[in-house]
This record gives structure tokens, C-alpha cells and sequence, in this order.
């Protein structure tokens, strides 16, 4: 096999992966936020909820 074979096979390789690697950060079912200044998280009601201070 020459070099520019074996170059242009790991190219092809390596670009028929990287849609499996691009979507192996999705697909999660919930996203991550932070309550805005002034509030917290209340776990029991699943909303930000305002602090006393």
C-alpha cells in the first residue's frame, strides 16, 4: 500500500467518525440552568424560588 493510499484511507476513516463523535454530547434529557440573583433552586418544586435575605 503506498503512503497516499493509506493517507487517503485514514482521511476517509477519520471523516466517517466525526458525526459519531459530534453527536456523542447530545441526547441528553434535561439541561442545566442557574437561578437568576436573588433566587435558588428548590428541589422539592423543581423552580427557582426567591431567597430571604
Amino acid at each position: 500500500m503506498t503512503t497516499r493510499a493509506l493517507t487517503t484511507t485514514l482521511a476517509a476513516l477519520c471523516l466517517s467518525l466525526l458525526p459519531m463523535a459530534a453527536s456523542a454530547a447530545c441526547g441528553h434529557d434535561e439541561a442545566r440552568m442557574s437561578c437568576a440573583m436573588g433566587t435558588a433552586w428548590d428541589e422539592a418544586s423543581k423552580a427557582c424560588i426567591a431567597t430571604t435575605s
